[in-house]
């Protein structure tokens, strides 16, 4: 992972690159370094490990996605948004890998951290929920079902959010 002020040099660099190139009459390749100095830009604020492993996660090879992202050394020096989605997704990962109180510390750190999106609070809370159920702690498991019925707006998450509630009944 390239740090994030190396990254902006170098797309900073590449793009002033490009104009030179553009001005000399190589045409082709100034557009290739404007492509090459956008991609450094882009990810400045989508980091590449998460893509990966969100990309495995989608694929349901949550082993891979996994250990992709526990290559990451300092998740703390990420932009907080990626930082966030960073646990997150290593959260997911881990519970889908059988591995309940790693994955219930990663999604407390990416719920402190900030996660942007409703709908990925929501999940885990969800995910929260369904742990503090496991463990018998009807209350904390309560209050995580709570919110996350109040974060999913969009109503994607109502089936699990059902399936709880009757495993909490049985409780």
């Amino acid at each position: 992972m390239i740090g994030k002020y190396i990254r902006l040099i170098l797309a900073i660099l590449i793009i002033t690159l490009s104009v030179f190139l553009f001005i000399y009459g190589y045409s082709g390749w100034g557009v290739l370094a404007v492509f090459v100095g956008l991609l450094f830009v882009l990810f400045q604020f989508k980091n590449e490990t998460n893509l990966l492993a969100f990309f495995f996660i989608r694929r349901n090879n949550f082993g891979k996605a996994e250990a992709i992202l526990s290559k990451v050394k300092h998740p703390e020096n990420m932009l907080k948004a990626q930082e966030a989605y960073h646990y997150y997704l290593l959260g997911l990962a881990q519970a889908q890998t059988h591995q309940p109180a790693l994955a219930e510390k990663s999604l407390k750190k990416a719920l402190s951290t900030g996660l942007r999106l409703k709908s990925d609070q929501a999940m885990a809370k969800l995910n929260l929920a369904g742990f503090y159920l496991s463990k018998r702690n009807k209350k904390l498991a309560k209050i995580h079902l709570m919110d996350a019925k109040k974060l999913d707006k969009q109503k994607m998450l109502t089936a699990q959010i059902r399936e709880v509630e009757n495993m909490m009944k049985r409780i």
